[in-house]
């Protein structure tokens, strides 16, 4: 049983006039994608009809045993460090980034996005389970790694017919028993191999952790580990993080743009699953622009008056962009664009101190490591043209634990038997008011790393950096910078909102304890 106070997901419709207005939507986007897309292009039928199944609407439309079988491509593209700010969507006005913006301007943003903490591998756990990490052994970054008896999104679509790859950072474990690689990876901690096939993923190319943004497998002799120029091959030494396969290590140069290496990988497996007329799931996990970065001249030159640590961060940011673009194009090209969704976030806020490095979460507060706004609210960004309008921006909250509760409903199978602190984001996505777009709009979400305690009810939100001792209370709607403390002006609201948070750890406490197993 779920514990008082925990999100929950796959409510039904109880008002009537709600299932009409939906119904009514969602058949005069079929009529309009359907006329485009043919039933037998790669196998996929649009998912207007699909997604009323999983909206409860099945008994009120005739459906095909085909149409019940549509299935949408699905990608999670997450940079790593991105500040909430760092993106011309959000009005970064240096930094360039045409293509995201393109993909905003086309699809659904979403003001209030969340990553489930405030550092690495612990938001990546949450894509993949719909839990938050303390529930899954991954409380921080290079600790833990993600336990076998987890279900994850990749072993859910697997199941439903789909090819699943990873490409790009993986965190979640290590990738190799022998030798030594990266932050934890090798015969010092065996324990912890747990490479991505053992997760439900068809195939990898991954890294346990960071690398450089260009040139990936090369630093130079000497360097303070923030950036550095490009270097000669005459002057350089390995960085000691190797790319992995499930066929091993990676031997190639690997040169250039990292995000390009990445991409290369993710696009060659969407071409085979579409010659295959098979549906993907590809998870694409860039570096950019996580220290150390480093870019090349052609993106650079773009920021060519600043000094070196923002010409290079900036410069790796434009380069994921130009990746992202080149995705964007490929799904085009092979005419599944329209059915494939697209997602787009951050791990966490940016790295550094505010004014003297680059990544910028203004006007939140707090960065990377921090439970305040700017540690956790990260630029998201679902595109999916069959479904979504473009230039929608919405203030709901949401959170990276949702990507597995709102795909497991569009398809219409089950969630894991157990505790899910995700919901599903179906009534964002179409964009019409009802109850279950009410109890989003007012959800509650928890979050939690090391001594620092969050929790949000709606547009309120409880704040402690020291596990209770000091408590903080804001109204987002009103106070985004979180600078008015409403603690003392709202005792009961405090009372109320602790207290919630209090059940809410108790039932991730016992998830850690292995109850949900």
């Amino acid at each position: 049983m779920i514990p008082a106070g925990t999100p929950t997901v796959m409510r039904h419709h109880e008002n009537q006039q709600d299932e009409s207005t939906l119904l009514h939507h969602f058949l005069q986007k079929y009529e309009r994608v359907a006329a485009e897309s043919p039933v037998n292009k790669v196998g996929f039928l649009p998912i207007c009809v699909q997604m009323l199944l999983c909206l409860g609407l099945v008994n009120m439309i005739p459906l095909t045993s085909q149409a019940a079988s549509a299935k949408p491509n699905i990608v999670l593209i997450m940079a790593d460090d991105l500040g909430w700010s760092d993106v011309g969507f959000n009005g970064n006005s240096v930094v360039r980034t045409p293509q995201l913006d393109a993909m905003a301007s086309n699809g659904l943003v979403f003001d209030r996005f969340y990553a489930a903490a405030p550092v690495c591998s612990p938001t990546r756990g949450s894509c993949l389970t719909g839990r938050h990490p303390y529930r899954y052994g991954i409380p921080t970054a290079n600790a833990g790694h993600m336990l076998p008896e987890e279900v994850t999104l990749a072993e859910i679509l697997k199941e439903q017919g789909y090819a699943t790859g990873h490409f790009g950072k993986w965190h979640l474990g290590t990738l190799t028993k022998e030798g030594k690689d990266s932050n934890r990876g090798g015969d010092r901690n065996q324990q912890h191999y747990a490479p991505p096939t053992e997760y439900g993923f068809d195939t990898y190319f991954s890294t346990e952790a960071k690398v450089p943004t260009w040139d990936s497998q090369w630093a130079p002799p000497k360097h303070g580990g923030k950036w550095w120029d490009p270097v000669a091959p005459t002057k350089r030494k390995s960085y000691g993080t190797s790319y992995w396969t499930p066929d091993g290590r990676v031997d190639e140069a690997l040169e250039g743009d990292d995000s390009k290496v990445i991409m290369d990988r993710a696009v060659e497996f969407i071409e085979g699953t579409v010659k295959a007329e098979q549906p993907f799931f590809t998870v694409v996990w860039f570096h950019a622009p996580h220290l150390p970065v480093v870019s090349g001249k052609r993106w650079t030159d773009l920021y060519a008056t600043l000094g070196g640590y923002h010409r290079n961060y900036y410069g790796c940011i434009s380069a994921l962009d130009h990746q992202v673009g080149r995705l964007r194009a490929k799904l085009d090209e092979l005419g599944v664009k329209k059915n494939t969704m697209v997602w787009f976030c951050a791990d966490n806020g940016p790295e550094g101190q505010s004014f003297s490095a680059p990544g910028s979460a203004w006007p939140l507060s707090g960065r990377k490591r921090s439970l305040r706004e700017g540690g956790i609210r990260v630029p998201g960004i679902l595109e999916w043209p069959a479904m979504v309008s473009g230039g929608r921006r919405t203030n709901v909250p949401a959170v990276t634990s949702d990507y597995l509760p709102t795909i497991v409903e569009i398809l219409g199978t089950s969630l894991p038997d157990r505790p899910v602190d995700g919901m599903s984001l179906i009534p964002v996505i179409a964009g019409k008011s009802n109850e279950r777009l009410k109890a989003i709009e007012t959800r509650k979400l928890g979050f939690q790393s090391a001594k620092q305690f969050a929790w949000m009810h709606g547009s309120l939100k409880y704040y402690s950096p020291d596990m209770g001792e000091t408590d903080f209370l804001f109204d987002l709607n009103s106070d985004i910078s979180e600078s008015s403390n409403l603690a003392q002006k709202r005792p009961e609201a405090l009372r109320i909102m602790k207290l919630a948070f209090l059940d809410w750890r108790q039932s991730c406490v016992d998830s850690a304890n292995g109850e949900d197993y």
